[in-house]
């Protein structure tokens, strides 16, 4: 089950699809964080809904919100779907020991081998403020996404 909202988020350091660690915690005091989960790269309804985060990437940006999108790909998948798709965000490679960050958040899917479509809006002190997920083969809303970021960081004028 996935982590409830209000409490802190558990820190990882994972790579992005470069090689460069990242980890949640560098953004603390910092920026929120939206964190994404998908199940895998290439993928139909991955691909759509990646798309569609690249294609309104300014949301974020407007809230000031850093995305983060975490696979159980390696880096180097991650990359090339990444260029391929022309994706300007992090994705990053829960991949060994597989699957370790989102067993964390509760999203992984033992049965599969990856995690769920699950999205956490953790705020700039690392507490968990929203969290919404599909069922499998089902894409997020993209009004979800803005509800969540506007009830995290409002668009201030």
């Amino acid at each position: 089950m996935a982590l409830e909202n209000a409490i802190q988020a558990p820190d990882f350091d994972l790579p992005n699809q470069f090689g460069e660690r990242v980890r949640l915690s560098d953004f603390r005091g910092v920026k929120p964080v939206a964190l994404v989960f998908f199940p895998l790269a290439f993928s139909s309804t991955c691909t759509k809904e990646l798309c569609t985060l690249r294609d309104n990437l300014a949301m974020f940006q407007d809230h000031r919100v850093e995305l983060l999108v975490v696979s159980v790909d390696s880096k180097a998948t991650l990359r090339a779907f990444a260029e391929e798709k022309g994706y300007d965000f992090t994705l990053l490679a829960d991949f060994w020991p597989h699957g370790e960050v989102s067993k964390e958040y509760g999203v992984f899917l033992e049965n599969k081998g990856f995690a769920t479509r699950t999205t956490f809006l953790i705020d700039v002190d690392g507490v968990i403020r929203e969290h919404f997920g599909t069922e499998p083969g089902q894409e997020r809303s993209l009004a979800d996404y803005r509800a969540a970021l506007d009830l995290l960081v409002p668009v201030t004028a």
